[in-house]
């Protein structure tokens, strides 16, 4: 638990240069899918987004997940990242699969895209990646405001993250963003229970979380390194909220 903080190393995950730098350097070693690959994300992709639905994915990096969507009947997916050097890698390695497109975007600010553009958005790291940036809060609070803006109503934010409810939940349970919240937890890949003990419950069952949005207070995970997938539904808007701009979030942040 309480896994923000310590999980974050010294580089500042949210420059592009950091990006560029490490993509150049591991251009010979392939691609990289961060803590999970589709066969494990598939039940809950397949689950809450549709093959026909246009698919936002979030610093996608150099990762085959996308690729792996697109082979099992996903038909628009829209990758982003802030690396221009990633970006290039990937329009030049799938220049002939229509299903994927590419372009150089800064999460914080999409602002190319127009309002309600995407039936589902997928972060898988992208959002922890910011967290371990300068001016964390900030970062995070213009990202998911822009998240919620492109969504349509009834759309979906899926996010695959190491951070508990505990580090999440502040961020991602704001009124503002008008999103009903599911929580998965999966073990890491090739986890076994010591001793061979049984699986105490289904990972495709979502966990009971308090009304503050936490775990609750006897649970108790198999693996202490678990991931999260935070399922956010977009509800339709309500008017007794009143809409904020990216801006006007990010300064909520910066007072927090």
């Amino acid at each position: 638990m309480f896994r923000d903080v310590s999980a974050c190393s010294t580089y500042n995950y949210a420059d592009a240069l950091y990006w560029d730098a490490r993509y150049i350097q591991e251009v010979e070693c392939g691609s990289f899918d961060w803590y999970q690959r589709y066969s494990a994300l598939r039940p809950f992709i397949r689950k809450y987004i549709h093959p026909n639905s246009r698919v936002l994915m979030i610093g996608c990096g150099n990762a085959v997940i996308s690729e792996d969507m697109v082979k099992d009947g996903f038909e628009d997916i829209m990758n982003i990242d802030i690396s221009s050097v990633a970006i290039e890698m990937m329009k030049k390695k799938y220049e002939s699969v229509p299903q994927l497109k590419y372009m150089r975007m800064d999460v914080r600010d999409m602002s190319l895209f127009p309002d309600d553009l995407f039936e589902s958005v997928i972060d898988k790291g992208t959002l922890d990646s910011l967290m371990c940036g300068t001016d964390a809060p900030l970062s995070a609070s213009q990202m998911l405001g822009e998240v919620s803006r492109l969504l349509k109503p009834g759309g979906v934010y899926m996010l695959i993250t190491y951070g508990d409810p505990n580090v999440r939940m502040p961020h991602i349970n704001r009124p503002v963003y008008n999103w009903q919240i599911e929580l998965y937890i999966i073990p890491r890949p090739g986890f076994q229970k010591p001793g061979g003990a049984p699986v105490l419950r289904s990972h495709l069952d979502p966990i009971p979380l308090t009304e503050k949005g936490l775990l609750p207070a006897d649970y108790v995970m198999e693996d202490p390194e678990s991931h999260f997938i935070y399922v956010c539904k977009k509800l339709a808007v309500s008017t007794d909220l009143p809409s904020k701009s990216a801006d006007s979030l990010a300064d909520d942040a910066m007072q927090r």
